[in-house]
């Protein structure tokens, strides 16, 4: 029986299992989570035969390294990085074939954050809640990968996509985040929604899956009192008592009790997966649809 599985040699400093996520149960306290570019997954997957929805692992900043059990077909793509199959130079946005015991090591990101490497078959651990995402914030999922963790494959589908190289945006320059008010703009004066809106930030160092934090003017509150815990959404900018806002991201809490002032288009935040800390970050107000 072909052994289905990948052996981690080298888990780097943050690897993750992801997919689409687990949406519908905020009502429970439970994030979505998933793939926090997910047209970069999405891409990997179309290239190995994939279905949509299934697992890839996300790596952060140093890439990994793993040895697949049979043979399968790889795609790397997200973050560019150097990519190698026992030492040899391999394509990234490209399909490729793995031997069976052969080392693919996927390089630290040249530019953006988040490289994703899908294997023909997807990574199969065990879903909890409809989903195999590693939820950081609330524990669900599989843990981040380490050395010497096997993770299981599922059986590979369609034929992997006969491409040299596929089109795909690089990490921004610049983070442009189109935005709506927010439930909570009345607790902000006049002043502060006009410095949102105009004012230079940058992403902070300190930004994770959760959120996006950024470093620039503090917005001044018009409301000064507590504000009881309410439902929180993806893409959420909510405003912390330093007064500089923090995007909530795919691991972000269902509630919390500080000030949403605006909440950024979703379709705008795979580009806030690949912005490294120091990138300049506009927001760009829109009407509501």
């Amino acid at each position: 029986m072909t052994d289905r599985a990948l052996a981690v040699v080298r888990a780097g400093a943050l690897t993750t299992v992801q997919d689409r996520g687990r949406p519908g149960h905020a009502h429970l306290g439970v994030p979505r989570s998933g793939a926090l570019d997910a047209p970069a997954a999405a891409l990997v997957n179309r290239l190995v035969g994939n279905p949509v929805e299934a697992a890839v692992l996300e790596t952060t900043l140093d890439g990994c390294a793993v040895r697949p059990r049979s043979a399968v077909t790889v795609a790397v793509a997200g973050a560019p990085c150097p990519v190698t199959v026992d030492g040899r130079p391999a394509p990234w946005g490209a399909p490729v074939r793995v031997p069976a015991g052969a080392l693919l090591d996927v390089g630290a990101a040249r530019a953006g954050l988040r490289t994703y490497v899908a294997v023909s078959g997807g990574v199969a651990v065990d879903p909890v809640l409809g989903s195999r995402s590693t939820d950081l914030l609330s524990g669900l999922g599989p843990p981040p990968l380490t050395d010497g963790a096997v993770l299981p494959l599922g059986d590979p589908g369609d034929v992997p996509a006969r491409v040299d190289v596929v089109p795909h945006p690089g990490p921004p320059a610049e983070l442009v985040l189109r935005v709506t008010p927010g439930p909570r703009d009345d607790w902000f004066t006049a002043g502060a929604l006009r410095t949102l809106t105009t004012a230079g930030y940058r992403v902070s160092s300190a930004s994770n899956r959760i959120g996006l934090r950024t470093e620039g003017p503090s917005l001044e509150r018009a409301v000064s009192g507590e504000l009881p815990s309410e439902g929180m959404v993806l893409g959420a900018v909510q405003v912390p008592p330093d007064g500089r806002p923090v995007v909530f991201l795919a691991d972000h809490p269902t509630t919390g009790g500080y000030p949403v002032i605006a909440v950024a288009v979703t379709a705008d935040l795979s580009a806030a997966a690949q912005a490294v800390a120091g990138t300049p970050v506009r927001f760009l107000a829109v009407r509501r649809r």
